[in-house]
């Protein structure tokens, strides 16, 4: 599969439920939906949206694409130390996470979604502001590597470690900042989320893992 980048923009206005988009808040069936973990000095947080991916858009720009041509699919993961939050202790580091460190939510349909926005104790929202997705079969040399599908290129080592030596990349983010976030993965490296050939076949994301990959 060509890796298919996601090309980030900040959008003019507001975006619709269901769109794709990467920080913001994610759109869920109903808040108590919003995926929970209790880290290892048992203390609950909720895992950090990254992104959703509306895979009807998606598929018009790759119809080849194994996921799910319709629906939204949605990337939550223990990443808060890497945008600077401390207050969790479990962190994804340079090992095949547990599964328990990500979290993937497909829906079959963007309908009877709504947008569950997580607030400090000053009713602040707590995730950086939300960035419009575009996706591009076109390769960039110079841009920042968010991909579905990415090859390999930042492992120092041939295969992933026994017994992932097969599995894909469903999703790259790189270190990259913004006017109200910086994303820094152990000296500019990068998130890869993977996922087993016969899961990603059956479209069954319940089981992914996490590493972080230092440049």
């Amino acid at each position: 599969m060509k890796p298919i980048r996601l090309v980030l923009h900040a959008p003019f206005e507001k975006l619709a439920a269901g769109a794709s988009r990467f920080w913001g808040n994610p759109d869920l069936p109903d808040p108590s939906d919003y995926p929970m973990y209790v880290d290892d000095e048992g203390d609950e947080y909720h895992y950090f949206f990254i992104c959703q991916i509306n895979l009807g858009e998606l598929a018009a720009v790759a119809p080849d694409n194994p996921l799910p041509h319709s629906g939204l699919l949605s990337f939550f993961a223990k990443i808060d130390h890497y945008l600077d939050y401390m207050a969790a202790t479990d962190c994804i580091g340079g090992y095949i996470s547990g599964a328990d460190d990500v979290r993937v939510l497909y829906f079959p349909t963007t309908e009877a979604l709504d947008e569950v926005i997580l607030v400090d104790d000053d009713d602040n929202p707590t995730n950086p502001d939300e960035l419009g997705i575009t996706f591009s079969l076109e390769a960039e040399s110079l841009g920042d590597e968010h991909e579905l599908f990415a090859r390999p290129t930042h492992r120092e080592w041939e295969t992933w470690d026994p017994p992932y030596e097969d599995w894909t990349i469903l999703l790259q983010v790189d270190s990259f900042g913004g006017k109200d976030f910086e994303l820094n993965f152990m000296d500019f490296g990068v998130l890869d989320l993977l996922i087993s050939p016969e899961a990603l076949a059956r479209h069954d994301f319940s089981d992914v893992r996490a590493i972080v990959l230092s440049t």
